[in-house]
């Protein structure tokens, strides 16, 4: 299994155990970078350390804070939020780069509510 598998992985048992998840945010909201095939990702963790680790060690997220969600306020208000706009959830990206795998918000639903 590479490296963005074990992170998809790690994120949909960590969310499903837990119940929660992580974004980050700054005042201008939270990131969205545009993926090369034209389509914008928004990134989300499943642990609090995941997502400081980036902040920490990736510049362009240095002026961020994280964002803790409950699983129930995702699937109800996020994951319809990011369909309406055609946004991908990038899944514990990881690495200086800050890459790994990005799903449909459908798909992470469905994977998360499978291994509860």
């Amino acid at each position: 299994m590479g490296q963005s598998a074990s992170q998809a992985a790690t994120f949909y048992k960590d969310v499903a155990k837990n119940g929660k998840l992580w974004t980050c945010r700054d005042s201008g909201g939270n990131p969205a970078p545009l993926k090369s095939d034209g389509r914008r990702a928004m990134p989300f963790w499943s642990s609090l350390s995941r997502v400081q680790k980036i902040i920490k060690t990736a510049p362009e997220y240095s002026a961020f804070e994280p964002e803790e969600l409950s699983w129930n306020d995702f699937i109800a208000v996020w994951a319809p939020d990011l369909s309406e706009h055609n946004l991908l959830i990038g899944v514990n990206w990881s690495g200086v780069s800050v890459t790994g795998y990005d799903f449909e918000p459908k798909d992470v639903i469905d994977n998360v509510e499978f291994h509860r």
